[in-house]
């Protein structure tokens, strides 16, 4: 279903729509934020005691076997003793996080807290946990994003836009996980290495900055979720990768993973990056006269060795489908190719839009492949189209590129006309098409089904074709 149609489905998307959202928006907020409190301080036993002690009261009422009043009288004793027993629960511990640098979305990351016990009794039968942001959505982005296939829903669920609400929280959720597997028995003033594991779910910056210890009662049915004093932490979460398969890009370059690429470019001929003391076997030419003169010392300019392949990275921002799903495909791939090319015998030139156009080189001598990917790490999408700000970036650095890898987010005439002007001044360029189901009629270049990007991928051929 091309955006055009999806956006002439009927969404409920009316002025009385509209207002009943906002009704109900303040509730399913609320309701998230009571959920997630007493999700915290009650156990799955204590879950189970929740349904029981009602049952058997109920059970109670006009029955004459005395059983029944003694579970009934049981389960409120149990009752009271956990809940006492968990608010009377105390710990004062001081910790601090020992992150690693980066993490790749969907892949779980282990990292350790130091804990300092600060109490004057030890501490058994406790667990750290990492608290992740507030997933909760504000009201524009509620009534923005639309549920990936929404559209197929009956009336009400559209008009109340519960499941919209829950995918939302779920697509907000920066990690799962962060509960140490292993309890605290730490003695008084003495210090504690835990482990915890988390799992990040999107791409971006972490912030850590909510650390609790969970302080359940003797029979595990309330604990108590204390805040721990840790500093600030910041995570920076690298885009999803898939595997490629090894490819020849156009223009006279093999891309070869890990390892070197050939080109029919030779000689140091490129920009200008800064001077250095000469070395025997530099040639003349590149003496700097003027610093030599200053200096006293041979000096020689340092070019740019054209004789590395050079490949320009291209990724479509514009992105106006409700889900952004496809724009976040488009990012994995685009960090695919970054983490899969050799930096070290090749150059890259990442190029896209945000507000201005970007372009982020990196590769022999400069920024390696952690540096693309950080920034792809922050990218977000575009809601109007600037494909004449991207085309001018492009075209400025034409000289330079050896061939260039565009990857779009469907494709329609405005990014047709992209690829038209690429090839009327002659650059080499492989178009990779992130669309729904089968390639449309027209479509020219390479066609990733959306959902299905892994096994899209393994089937290009080991010559891409430019086009």
């Amino acid at each position: 279903m091309d955006e055009s149609s999806m956006r002439t489905q009927p969404l409920a998307d009316g002025h009385h729509a509209k207002a009943l959202r906002r009704i109900l928006f303040p509730f399913y907020h609320r309701g998230e934020g009571f959920r997630h409190f007493f999700r915290m301080r009650i156990c799955s036993a204590g879950v189970a005691w929740i349904i029981f002690w009602p049952l058997s009261f109920f059970l109670a009422l006009g029955n004459d076997r005395q059983s029944i009043y003694q579970l009934f009288a049981m389960a409120c004793g149990l009752g009271v003793i956990a809940f006492g027993w968990a608010i009377m629960r105390r710990a004062n511990l001081n910790a601090q996080r020992e992150l690693p640098r980066y993490a790749t979305q969907g892949e779980p990351m282990r990292y350790t807290v130091r804990v300092t016990n600060r109490n004057r009794r030890m501490l058994q039968r406790a667990w750290l946990c990492e608290m992740p942001q507030d997933p909760r959505p504000d009201l524009a982005t509620f009534e923005y994003l639309h549920e990936p296939g929404e559209e197929r829903r009956n009336a009400f669920d559209r008009l109340f836009a519960f499941f919209r609400w829950k995918w939302l929280l779920q697509k907000n959720r920066v990690f799962i996980g962060g509960i140490s597997k292993q309890s605290l028995h730490l003695p008084a003033a003495k210090q504690e290495s835990i482990a915890l594991e988390l799992v990040p779910t999107r791409r971006g910056v972490i912030v850590l900055d909510d650390l609790r210890v969970l302080l359940p009662d003797a029979f595990g049915l309330f604990q108590r979720c204390k805040r721990v004093p840790a500093s600030r932490s910041m995570l920076t979460v690298l885009p999803k990768r898939y595997a490629l398969p090894p490819l020849e890009l156009p223009g006279g370059t093999a891309f070869q993973m890990n390892g070197a690429a050939q080109t029919h470019r030779l000689g140091n001929t490129g920009e200008f990056m800064g001077l250095r003391d000469y070395r025997p076997g530099d040639s003349l030419r590149s003496i700097h006269w003027k610093s030599w003169a200053h200096t006293g010392r041979a000096i020689v300019k340092e070019l740019e060795d054209t004789s590395y392949p050079r490949y320009g990275l291209i990724l479509d921002t514009y992105s106006v489908r409700k889900s952004d799903a496809q724009f976040e495909e488009a990012v994995s791939v685009a960090a695919s190719f970054a983490a899969e090319i050799d930096t070290n015998h090749s150059l890259v030139d990442l190029m896209f839009v945000k507000n201005q156009a970007h372009r982020i080189t990196a590769g022999h001598e400069r920024d390696h492949t952690a540096k693309l990917l950080d920034v792809l790490a922050g990218v977000t999408p575009e809601r109007t189209e600037q494909f004449d700000k991207l085309l001018q970036l492009v075209m400025t650095h034409q000289k330079l590129l050896t061939s260039c890898v565009v990857i779009f987010i469907g494709w329609d005439q405005a990014r047709a006309d992209f690829m038209a002007q690429m090839k009327r001044n002659g650059l080499a360029c492989v178009p990779l098409i992130i669309g729904d189901g089968p390639p449309p009629q027209g479509q020219r270049g390479y066609w990733l089904e959306s959902g299905k990007i892994a096994e899209s991928l393994s089937r290009l051929p080991q010559q891409l074709q430019s086009y």
